[in-house]
């Protein structure tokens, strides 16, 4: 049985083992795949199964490669493969849910943080020499804020937004979450279950956890923003075109957003021409809230616990259309 993967670099830059997987089939590894369809078309050859994480597969492909039975997806979300196509070819398709928990809402309190403090900033500019020219014995290039009192927005309240919830509680956040079904039962949490309305217009901080699907697309867009507080913070560690990104720009660049922080962009790697590099007080991150080695081991060992499992005959985090 061959297996193939088609982009094994993130996952496993060196850091980690593909042994385990290795033991299942002959296994090959590409570190990447040109998106080419032809190209990923010549790659998977005549292999039974195959990983990707960010190798699209869309119904061009899946018709050309008629020897996959199975596709293990190396990510939670699952909109690069053709769910439709590759459910009626009879294609399994499985994802990764769960790994990067705790990794992404360590990472969306890490980034709520620098937009309060300016950390980096401020340690470059020590290094610089502007605190040995100060006539003071400290000073700021930005304003500092206090999150304590203030109201968190979350944009969707599955395991991510859940987590990132439990630690913004700690730091005296109060939590308002947005979900496809509203749960009042969690106002005894300390959770309170609010419209998008509602969130948009009273949150100071609005981070977003929901999945890039035609209705949550541009959520974030000139209008919605129009809706938000004046000096609002915006993150972004879910999909890129969750947020429009010249409306987003727009808004930063008029004060009515006084900051951003986005791990991920509308392409990614991100275009030089894209607006949010040239906007002010905007946070870019190169798509590195799943990157810890906890989370990435873990991704790994549910990839070859998801593989197992089909070849037994009792798949699990199948994904279907």
């Amino acid at each position: 049985m061959k297996i193939v993967v088609l982009d094994g670099h993130t996952l496993n830059p060196g850091d980690l083992s593909w042994d385990n997987l290795n033991k299942l089939g002959e296994l090959v590894v590409h570190e990447r795949t040109d998106q080419d369809p032809s190209s990923v078309v010549q790659v998977i050859g005549d292999a039974e199964i195959i990983f990707t994480n960010k190798t699209l597969l869309p119904k061009e492909v899946l018709d050309q490669i008629p020897s996959v039975r199975y596709i293990g997806v190396l990510a939670t979300g699952y909109n690069v493969v053709d769910i439709k196509a590759a459910n009626a070819q009879g294609i399994t398709v499985t994802n990764i849910p769960s790994y990067g928990t705790a990794a992404v809402a360590q990472f969306t309190l890490a980034l709520i943080l620098e937009l309060c403090h300016q950390v980096g900033a401020h340690s470059e500019a020590v290094r610089n020499g502007e605190w040995t020219k100060s006539k003071d014995f400290c000073f700021w290039n930005s304003p500092q804020t206090e999150l304590a009192g203030k109201k968190l927005g979350l944009v969707g309240f599955g395991r991510i937004g859940q987590a990132t919830a439990t630690i913004a509680r700690a730091l005296g956040l109060t939590i308002l979450a947005h979900r496809r079904t509203r749960n009042p039962n969690h106002r005894s949490e300390g959770i309170h279950d609010v419209s998008l309305d509602e969130l948009l217009a009273q949150s100071d901080i609005i981070s977003l956890h929901c999945p890039l699907t035609p209705q949550t697309k541009h959520l974030i867009r000139r209008d919605s923003i129009a809706r938000m507080k004046d000096g609002v913070l915006i993150i972004n560690t879910s999909r890129g075109p969750l947020v429009h990104e010249s409306d987003l720009a727009e808004a930063l660049n008029a004060g009515k957003v006084a900051g951003a922080a986005v791990d991920v962009v509308s392409h990614e790697p991100i275009k030089a021409k894209n607006p949010l590099l040239t906007a002010p007080n905007c946070l870019i991150t190169p798509h590195i809230a799943w990157a810890p080695l906890e989370a990435r081991t873990r991704l790994m060992n549910i990839a070859v616990e998801n593989l197992q499992a089909f070849l037994a005959g009792t798949p699990n985090n199948v994904v279907e259309a």
